[in-house]
């Protein structure tokens, strides 16, 4: 895609816009990123949205790896057992992905962008065991769930967060936040092995990825910074974004479903 000044600036924005709701409501946010880079930035192609979704998603979770991992959060034994069983699911759903007709693909995206949006309105009171480590009992719970997640995330050319945090924390008991800091892992190599399959078959614009990346990086700093102040409108906020996801999803479908 050749892009002109229009298009550039809105691949920034767009980017700046996940980054930003990544860093005030947590887990969803790369959700927006295949829609807005079809119908707003202009990418026609799904498979290239997805493709692209998947390279900048996951150099964005490498950039917060690094900061949870300063902060201790990651539970690295556990977070690279998920990882490792997920990269093959990851290859695998991609590979599926890349075969499915890209409006079909687009309508089954939107179903999961409303299981998101459900998702991201329960709430979770749930505290864990801050001490957990990687044992002989949850060794095959994390196996089982990072296949099956890393699969859906794949398929679909999705970062998984809002997946991959409930599955570490029903595998391993570890707390949200230990659970927030080691899936970032996961979306990093999930991620990578996504983009990597359909780099390969020539599915990824990179300026556009580059664009989106700068723009989700600027929006990341500003939302993680305005995370403090809006603390105590976090509910607020997280059902309105919860909204947002409905409404696109709901766009989505109709439109996808009109072309097949």
């Amino acid at each position: 895609m050749v892009l002109n000044l229009t298009q550039a600036a809105l691949a920034i924005a767009s980017g700046s816009l996940v980054g930003f709701s990544l860093g005030v409501v947590g887990g969803g946010g790369s959700i927006l990123a295949v829609p807005l880079l079809v119908y707003v930035v202009g990418l026609d192609n799904p498979h290239v949205a997805i493709g692209t979704s998947a390279i900048a998603v996951a150099l964005n979770a490498a950039a917060n790896l690094t900061m949870h991992a300063r902060a201790g959060n990651v539970k690295w034994r556990c977070a690279s057992v998920f990882a490792a069983a997920g990269v093959a699911g990851a290859f695998l759903g991609s590979t599926l992905g890349k075969m499915m007709n890209g409006q079909r693909l687009l309508a089954l995206f939107a179903v999961l962008m409303m299981v998101v949006g459900a998702l991201m309105l329960r709430d979770r009171a749930y505290k864990g065991d801050p001490t957990v480590r990687l044992s002989r009992e949850n060794l095959p719970k994390l196996l089982g769930l990072g296949l099956l997640v890393g699969l859906l995330s794949g398929f679909f050319g999705i970062g998984g967060g809002f997946l991959i945090v409930p599955a570490l924390m029903l595998a391993a008991g570890m707390p949200m936040l230990n659970a927030i800091g080691s899936s970032l892992l996961s979306v990093t190599t999930f991620g990578l092995t996504t983009a990597g399959n359909y780099a390969w078959s020539g599915l990824i614009d990179w300026p556009v990825g580059a664009l989106f990346v700068a723009g989700g990086v600027l929006g990341g700093l500003l939302g993680t910074r305005s995370a403090k102040s809006l603390a105590s409108r976090r509910g607020a906020l997280t059902t309105a974004f919860a909204t947002l996801v409905f409404a696109v999803a709901l766009y989505m479908l109709v439109r996808s479903l009109s072309l097949i």
